[in-house]
């Protein structure tokens, strides 16, 4: 896969945000890339070094509106630590 199909987008919530302190990002990935095609797509497309990746399945869940009930979406994220110092610039707004 390429380095644009396996991370979808970053992941601003208010966790994800306190985490940038640490030089730890949060990011939407495909659902079937790896740990090492994370870490290679994040090296490759913001130039930097990575440390670590941990990675999630967020499961999908039921949802109800009106008489209807269906099912969200599951998805995938990871957790990307860079090495001490470094940040993402595209990401620091």
């Amino acid at each position: 896969m390429l380095p644009e199909q396996i991370i979808l987008k970053p992941l601003i919530t208010e966790k994800a945000v306190g985490q940038k302190v640490d030089s730890r990002y949060v990011f939407k990935v495909h659902l079937d890339a790896t740990k090492v095609g994370i870490k290679q797509a994040i090296e490759q497309l913001f130039k930097v070094k990575v440390l670590a990746v941990n990675t999630c399945k967020v499961r999908a869940k039921r949802k109800v509106v009106g008489k209807s009930v269906g099912r969200t979406s599951q998805w995938k994220k990871a957790y990307v630590s860079l090495t001490r110092g470094q940040t993402i610039e595209e990401l620091e707004a």
